[in-house]
């Protein structure tokens, strides 16, 4: 079961919106550079923090080379400060526009020796339980650090990297969902057909948003408008296809008491506010059929619509029975791309629509839009990529079931594909990456003495079950070079702080670390 831990820690963070640690660096303020001060993040000004985030934001939109550009060249107009790396200061001006200069690839690899020498002494479980964590260069592939990378584990929400790279690939990170208004039996019988878009609002569509991007307001008005070209008048029947999915919409794997506090829901291809009541939901009971609670909502904007056009809508909205043909489109609206859809999955850790991208995924590669071509679409994905999945377990895609089995190893692998493998299509997946103090899941961490130094460095998907907690991500070192780890613990004691802080603790140390020798 889901711990409260992880259901307040992965609530969604506003819109506008990375133990002894070696040598820390972190953003200063604006302004002429100066040494930083370890309790800078958490005294930024709000405006600062929407411009440190737009520009966190730069490199996942520019489509990067598969050496990776990395973090921000965070340059100034003045003359840096002495020791503080370039890409680690915030720059005077801030701008999505901005130029971002390539990391250096000649920059010294950290030595495994000290890089362990750190770890060791931070990464302990506070009570029982273990961890096991691996630290790659993310260039050269080269291990820096093993303990039991191999091992199977839980890995509660870090299996959205899984989903994340499987959406980008089989689905496509451009692509859009369609929700559209057909033609029904009769004049007077139209058609609402889910197209997956869970996303939906309940207002006009919204072209500037993720959640929202695409409306039933927009749709019903533009429905509207086509009966009425149409000459319909009177009665006018709403029937919902959702017959998108197949099999149980409910994964038997998982928790009932994880349903019903609303960690997850039946799983349908067309939803409002991915499964929640309103767009600001993030805890609480969801609707438990989402498709017809979408369907009864368009009818209801409809019958608003309709009343100026001569026309109203029975209540209630029954399932299509027919099977589906060629119907004529009356209206539609597509939701946000892949792209934008899989970034606030990351960043939010959204189970809902991890589970819908796994079951679109395993659709358009030809297998069954169920839970078991959801996690076959998944695993196969995974191999593709060259990453060694024959020892994984997946009972779901969105890392509620503890039935799951991953390694840290095969975590770190799949975020160097991520960020410097040769498929540039996972790109689009590094801005969803919460940033440590800033956004998402990490954005209330990374605030005490002992882990500050990391915040806006260490960028991380968290995972939080229980008796587990993992940590997965990527991070620029002192001397300029990406690394990218994953840390898993397992068995842990339910509610014990110390082990997030210990995982806090060693991204940062990565953050921090000079490593070479020197």
């Amino acid at each position: 079961m889901k711990g409260v831990d992880e259901a307040g820690a992965e609530k969604q963070a506003p819109e506008q919106q990375e133990t002894p640690v070696l040598r820390a660096r972190r953003p200063a303020k604006p302004g002429p550079a100066k040494p930083a001060s370890k309790a800078v993040i958490r005294f930024l000004p709000l405006v600062l923090l929407t411009l440190v985030i737009a520009a966190l934001a730069v490199p996942m939109g520019l489509g990067v080379a598969p050496g990776f550009v990395g973090p921000i060249s965070f340059g100034t107009a003045g003359t840096p400060a002495p020791k503080v790396p370039a890409w680690q200061q915030v720059p005077k001006q801030l701008s999505r526009t901005q130029i971002v200069a390539p990391l250096d690839a000649s920059a010294p690899v950290p030595l495994p020796a000290d890089v362990t020498s750190q770890l060791n002494a931070l990464l302990t479980p506070d009570g029982g339980g273990d961890f096991t964590g691996v630290v790659e260069d993310a260039l050269t592939g080269l291990p820096l650090y093993d303990r039991d990378g191999a091992k199977n584990r839980v890995p509660a929400s870090n299996m959205k990297l899984l989903t994340a790279v499987a959406a980008l690939r089989a689905i496509g990170p451009e692509t859009r969902f369609s929700t559209r208004v057909l033609a029904g039996p009769s004049a007077s019988t139209i058609i609402l057909s889910a197209g997956g878009d869970v996303l939906l609002g309940d207002g006009p569509s919204q072209p500037s948003e993720v959640l929202g991007h695409a409306g039933l307001e927009t749709l019903a008005s533009d429905a509207a408008k086509a009966l009425q070209g149409r000459g319909v008048k009177g009665p006018v029947t709403v029937q919902l296809d959702d017959g998108l999915f197949t099999g149980p919409a409910l994964n038997p794997a998982w928790s009932l008491d994880d349903v019903a506090a609303g960690e997850t829901a039946p799983i349908f291809p067309i939803a409002l506010n991915s499964a929640r009541t309103s767009p600001g939901a993030t805890t609480g009971p969801r609707p438990q059929d989402a498709a017809l609670t979408a369907a009864e909502a368009f009818a209801g904007k409809l019958q608003a619509a309709g009343a100026a056009d001569g026309f109203t809508v029975v209540p209630g909205v029954e399932r299509s029975t027919a099977p589906a043909g060629k119907q004529d489109v009356l209206a539609s609206v597509v939701s946000a791309t892949v792209r934008e859809q899989v970034d606030l999955m990351l960043e939010t850790s959204d189970n809902y629509l991890a589970e819908v991208f796994g079951r679109i995924a395993a659709l358009s590669v030809g297998k069954p839009g169920s839970n078991d071509g959801a996690t076959a679409a998944v695993s196969a994905q995974v191999a593709e990529l060259g990453i060694a999945a024959d020892s994984m377990h997946l009972a779901d895609v969105s890392g509620l079931a503890l039935g799951n089995q991953v390694s840290a190893r095969q975590f770190a692998d799949v975020v160097r594909a991520i960020t410097s493998g040769p498929d540039t299509r996972l790109r689009a997946a590094l801005a969803g990456f919460p940033v440590a103090g800033l956004t998402g899941t990490l954005g209330d961490r990374y605030g005490d003495a002992s882990t500050s130094q990391g915040a806006g460095l260490v960028r991380a998907k968290t995972g939080t079950l229980n008796s587990v907690i993992a940590l997965s991500g990527y991070v620029v070192d002192a001397n300029g070079r990406l690394l990218v780890f994953s840390f898993i613990g397992n068995g842990l004691t339910p509610g014990a702080a110390g082990n997030k802080v210990a995982l806090d603790r060693s991204a940062t140390a990565l953050a921090s670390c000079g490593c070479t020798g020197g």
